[in-house]
């Protein structure tokens, strides 16, 4: 966001409460509002919704000009921009995380909405469209070797109605094509299977207990938070015995005021049957706002689906304190930084240097003090990255800002111009969503995340609704723009603590058997 703002105040200011409170992203100044194109009712909805026509229009003239592509470098590697730490220093980081002392809060920020709908796509179309593919026969090949198999054998008497069993599956029965992702079953142990939430009831007692608390919060569709609950409230007490821990645990839901409208391929507002305006979740971007809510010092980011069993959790607990302990050093030398050109007395040309090499920021040949200020003065994030194994996902990439600095970024392939798609090839890792968080200033006051954001790189898709197209606007990525103007490191991590659940034919990977 500074970087859109530059040093007019007012400006930022502006900018900044149209995020906050309307969350639309579009750097344009909004034109003359033209309410004919909606109706009375159009606008109680608009309103009704958290939204202004301003916020409204503003999307709308998002689809027509649409968001620029990032200014891309070059991709980040091992030789620049991303760390490559040896097993002594994973253990060295891992160790300062563990004795960081008791002032330090640690919380652990799951996103968790929505759905499995992707994870069992190809079932719904064997069930519903007669559309067999290989991963129908995997599924029921293999149908012995997943986790949810003994309840399965609750609610199927005959295995060899094969369209009955995937039926079970997803519908009346387990019914997990209607739950999300948190509440399916994913690993059998000797003592009863866990479901994926169970999953990070584990992680945060691993390595996210702060004096004996461990801090969990969920974002949750609304239609699922009573599920989550209940399940919680029957397991929690079984884990605080094991870990010897307390969890406090809590819930946000994604906040409509953060939904974007859906338009027509021809950018007029798309209506449903009934003649309503559609809108629609604006992506994971808009979880910035619950992000921005939680209070603590550290704050690990994770996917509700990446996690895997007991017996392959080493190496992910080692590198999330690890990625926490280097968190910790950087931020207790950027503070320090911070004070010393504060004092007057610094070693401008030092502390450029600690900007360059420690925050990875690449500064221009004429750079200031108060440049140097602005970057020491804005939240930390430390990233894990994973070698490029052929897994979906952003890559870590070199970008170019109008300040003249080049910073790390996270960047889909979407977000990356034609002409410098050739660069994509050139990335050695892939953004497994492995986030560690700092967001507090020296001063001891928390950042208003809200004002570190990139508001151009928003995304536009093709969608449908009730059989005809659509096209669909979401938010920076959390990830993305949502964190562009933080000081981004990126670290190499193994393989082995990246593990997936996209599919579920996924669940027969070694990571969940």
């Amino acid at each position: 966001m500074r970087k859109l703002c530059g040093k007019d105040k007012n400006k930022c200011l502006e900018y900044g409460l149209i995020y906050r409170n309307l969350f639309n992203f579009g750097v344009s100044k909004p034109k003359t509002i033209n309410e004919s194109m909606f109706t009375e009712k159009d606008l109680q909805q608009i309103v009704a919704h958290g939204l202004t026509v301003e916020a409204v229009e503003r999307q709308i003239e998002n689809f027509r000009q649409g968001f620029p592509s990032l200014k891309v470098v070059s991709a980040a590697s091992p030789s620049d921009g991303i760390t490559v730490l040896t097993a002594e220093q994973a253990a060295a980081y891992a160790e300062k995380f563990e004795n960081r002392g008791e002032t330090v809060t640690v919380a652990k920020f799951v996103p968790a909405s929505g759905a499995a709908t992707r994870m069992f796509k190809e079932l719904f179309e064997f069930v519903n469209e007669d559309k067999r593919g290989k991963g129908i026969d995997t599924l029921l090949e293999n149908i012995e070797k997943f986790a949810f198999y003994p309840e399965l054998k609750e609610v199927v008497s005959d295995f060899s109605d094969e369209k009955a069993v995937v039926s079970a599956i997803i519908a009346k029965g387990l019914g997990y094509g209607s739950l999300p992702k948190g509440l399916v079953t994913f690993h059998a142990y000797q003592n009863g299977a866990r479901k994926a939430v169970e999953e990070h009831l584990v992680e945060g007692a691993l390595y996210g207990a702060a004096n004996g608390i461990v801090r969990l919060h969920f974002t949750v569709s609304p239609e699922h938070e009573g599920a989550f609950r209940g399940l919680l409230a029957e397991k929690t007490a079984k884990y605080e015995e094991l870990f010897g821990v307390k969890y406090d645990i809590s819930f946000s839901q994604q906040k409509s005021s953060t939904d974007t409208i859906a338009v027509n391929p021809d950018n007029t507002p798309f209506r449903t049957d009934d003649g309503k305006l559609l809108f629609r979740p604006a992506g994971h971007g808009a979880l910035l706002e619950n992000l921005n809510e939680i209070e603590a010092s550290v704050i690990f980011v994770k996917n509700i689906d990446n996690v895997t069993t007991d017996a392959l959790r080493a190496d992910t607990v080692l590198y999330k304190k690890a990625l926490a302990g280097l968190l910790l050093e950087l931020q207790a030398q950027t503070f320090e930084a911070l004070a010393t050109l504060k004092s007057g007395e610094a070693d401008v040309a030092a502390v450029g240097k600690f900007v360059e090499e420690k925050l990875c920021v690449k500064l221009p040949e004429n750079y200031d003090v108060a440049l140097l200020e602005r970057l020491l003065s804005r939240p930390i994030r430390v990233c894990g990255m994973v070698r490029n194994e052929g897994e979906p996902g952003g890559g870590p990439f070199w970008v170019v800002n109008a300040d003249g600095t080049q910073t790390l970024q996270i960047a889909e392939s979407s977000q990356i111009s034609a002409e410098d798609m050739h660069l994509m090839k050139d990335a050695t890792h892939f953004n497994p969503v492995d986030l560690v968080c700092g967001v507090y200033a020296a001063d001891g006051t928390k950042y208003d995340l809200l004002q570190y954001t990139d508001p151009a790189t928003g995304f536009i898709s093709s969608k449908s609704s009730g059989g005809r197209t659509l096209r669909a606007q979401e938010l920076p990525g959390l990830w993305n723009g949502a964190m562009a103007d933080w000081n981004t490191i990126f670290v190499d991590v193994p393989i082995s603590t990246f593990s997936p659940v996209k599919v579920v034919q996924d669940l027969l990977r070694p990571q969940h058997q």
